[in-house]
């Protein structure tokens, strides 16, 4: 692949982000992304697609969810129901078998991007019964006694939120980056992006109580990047003026539409017990 990724118009990757990408597209591995949920790990694979012209195929995971799921799967109660009606396609046990993600990635005319999203929520096997269909770009259905075998190598992009360890095996068969929470600079990056054109001295203000309530100690879950364009969006909506959030964060008050930013009850009680420390400290 002559096409190299360094980001889109839409999607600020960082330098270390697009060489993890590149990299893995050399050594034909699968780029395992890890991440604080939000940082746009998900996100990624779309703008990958995008950038190098190719089809998009999403395999997202379950707790439910099996190897062989995306593989095939054989429909035999539909060849039974069409047994008993008599229907001549039971005489061809293909007309049963139904193709999972990875089948349609392996038979698409030009490499795809192939993003197996959340991998970490299914079952702790799940990763190592992969192994060889990864490794070989090819697997065996049973019922029709066939290879199905990879036209090309996709470009496999997996994503974890490390909700559990994963097999030492499957990880040595990966490319790995972690995506770090973006720093200010990039955060403001980021943002001006999505909102072109918005008030920048609102855009500075939010930056400056977003990443204050991420400083902010004994938070179960800190505010991520998805929710911070959430909340400005809401900002600007609400015209909600810079003075208000600076007034409140100067007060050490909740922010206004905090709902965007704090998902948990102990998160919000947590920030009104700081405040009022703080109040009672200054008082």
């Amino acid at each position: 692949m002559s096409q190299r990724f360094s980001g889109t118009a839409g999607y600020i990757a960082t330098e270390e982000l697009a060489l993890a990408v590149n990299a893995a597209v050399t050594l034909q591995r699968p780029l395992l992304i890890k991440g604080e949920p939000g940082t746009g790990k998900t996100l990624l694979a779309e703008e990958v697609a995008k950038s190098l012209g190719r089809e998009l195929i999403v395999w997202p995971i379950k707790s439910t969810t099996k190897a062989q799921h995306g593989l095939y799967e054989y429909d035999a109660v539909s060849r039974l129901r069409d047994s008993q009606l008599g229907d001549a396609r039971v005489a061809d046990i293909g007309n049963y078998i139904v193709k999972g993600t990875l089948w349609h990635a392996f038979e698409a005319e030009r490499a795809p991007v192939l993003l197996i999203d959340e991998i970490d929520k299914a079952d702790i096997e799940f990763p190592n019964d992969l192994l060889r269909e990864l490794d070989q770009m090819e697997f065996f259905v049973h019922e029709t006694q066939q290879f199905v075998r990879a036209r090309q190598r996709p470009v496999i992009i997996i994503t974890s939120n490390n909700e559990k360890e994963l097999p030492d095996a499957f990880l040595r068969r990966c490319f790995f980056h972690y995506i770090r929470f973006p720093d200010r600079d990039t955060m403001q990056a980021i943002v001006d992006v999505h909102f072109p054109g918005i008030d920048a001295a609102l855009i500075k203000q939010a930056l400056e109580v977003f990443f204050g309530l991420r400083d902010a100690p004994g938070l179960k879950k800190k505010p991520s990047t998805s929710e911070l364009l959430d909340w400005i969006h809401l900002l600007h909506s609400e015209h909600i003026p810079p003075e208000e959030l600076a007034r409140r964060h100067g007060k050490t008050e909740p922010p206004p539409l905090a709902g965007a930013l704090l998902k948990n009850e102990h998160d919000l009680h947590m920030l009104e017990r700081l405040a009022q420390a703080a109040r009672t400290h200054w008082d």
